[in-house]
């Protein structure tokens, strides 16, 4: 029985072919843009590899953040609709600095993200900001 390559297979295929064999024979803006094709595959597959779960711990650091104390309704949307309210709520003071777990669960948001962006980034090797005990919203 034949199978199909994976998505991750194909975008790994065309990277390498990207990086190996065209962007080394091309040269000026042609090099450039093969070599940002390449780049822009492999934050691809960097974000499939995160995948539903990485999706599902954002959706639950933003909603913590964004839950209203005690019960309430919990905020509803899509990750970008959560983010832009997260954003709105502190540009408009609504969530202040000194809301306890804010820092710790920015922390985690920007961590999530850089794992996808820049995975290379030394500050991920740094430990979470008081990680220890810290209570971070979402975190299961």
């Amino acid at each position: 029985m034949h199978q199909s390559p994976s998505a991750d297979e194909l975008l790994e295929a065309v990277g390498r072919f990207l990086t190996d064999v065209a962007a080394p024979q091309l040269t000026g803006q042609a090099g450039f843009h093969a070599r940002v094709a390449a780049n822009a595959l492999a934050l691809v597959r960097r974000e499939l590899a995160l995948g539903e779960a990485g999706r599902q711990e954002t959706r639950a650091v933003l909603t913590a953040l964004l839950a209203p104390p005690g019960p309430g309704a919990v905020p509803g949307g899509d990750l970008d609709q959560l983010n832009a309210a997260l954003c709105g709520a502190i540009a408009a003071g609504q969530i202040r600095e000194d809301m306890p777990g804010l820092l710790d669960g920015l922390d985690r948001l920007a961590r999530l993200q850089l794992a996808v962006d820049q995975p290379g980034y030394s500050g991920l090797k740094m430990p979470a900001a008081a990680a220890a005990g810290s209570g971070r919203p979402g975190a299961a």
